[in-house]
């Protein structure tokens, strides 16, 4: 039976509803409901523990949700295996980079566009020289070589190769000195000015929140708050539990 998209141009990009995973028998995440629509940034902020990376791990089908359903443009996705879920206009950015070690920057860019076309493939790195022009100067070198700075970059360019409907960046300053961590929340300000949506898991909440749209507070596998990312940012409770105020 083929699978039917839904035509409901109202409908969130994203769409998670009462997920439930287990690590054994360790409830992780407890219920969560969340949405993303098109061409916002939406991010989920917590302590570490908290269930924010098991939700994008589950969402990128890396974990098999015990309950809960969730639907990707209008189709829903959940059960479907991570390599599929590239074709199906999802990419994720993990925690730690991730990057090919041994590979040059051009090769992992490569890499990051197997579900393309051959022939789309060189217009892709084009656009991602262009989004990254440290990278172009670092076409030939060996990813393993590159500074912290410049492998979240990396990561990020091959998240973007194969032209994701959404793209999910999971914790992205971790690690970096603050100047970088400025240098990579401007380049999410101009991907997110470019159209691309992005699901965002975040550490640094005063970062986060100051270039999402909207967010989700987890505590303990649970939602504990959501709204507007300028609201949230100026709450008392999240100021003092995440914010250091």
């Amino acid at each position: 039976m083929s699978e039917k998209k839904i035509p409901d141009r109202d409908l969130p990009l994203l769409k998670v509803k009462d997920l439930h995973v287990y690590y054994g028998a360790i409830h992780a995440v407890k219920g969560i409901s969340l949405e993303v629509r098109e061409g916002e940034i939406v991010t989920l902020i917590g302590a570490n523990g908290a269930g924010k990376s098991t939700t994008l791990n589950t969402i990128a089908g890396l974990l098999k949700p015990r309950q809960g359903s969730i639907v990707l443009g209008g189709v829903p996705v959940d059960g479907t295996g991570a390599s599929k879920m590239v074709f199906k206009g999802l990419s994720l950015c993990p925690e730690g980079r991730r990057i090919f070690q041994h590979m040059t920057v051009r090769e992992n860019l490569e890499m990051g566009a197997y579900s393309r076309p051959k022939e789309e493939i060189d217009a892709s790195l084009e656009d991602a020289f262009r989004r990254f022009p440290r990278l172009k100067e670092r076409e030939k070198q060996i990813g393993g070589t590159l500074s912290g700075g410049e492998q979240q970059m990396l990561a990020m360019a091959r998240a973007l190769m194969s032209k994701p409907k959404l793209m999910m960046l999971d914790e992205p300053s971790m690690g970096l000195a603050p100047i970088l961590v400025d240098q990579i929340f401007g380049i999410i300000k101009e991907l997110h000015e470019s159209g691309v949506t992005i699901l965002l898991v975040e550490q640094n909440a005063q970062m986060a929140l100051s270039v999402a749209d909207r967010a989700y507070v987890l505590e303990t596998g649970r939602i504990a708050m959501s709204g507007d990312a300028a609201e949230l940012l100026q709450n008392d409770d999240v100021q003092k539990a995440y914010l250091g105020n």
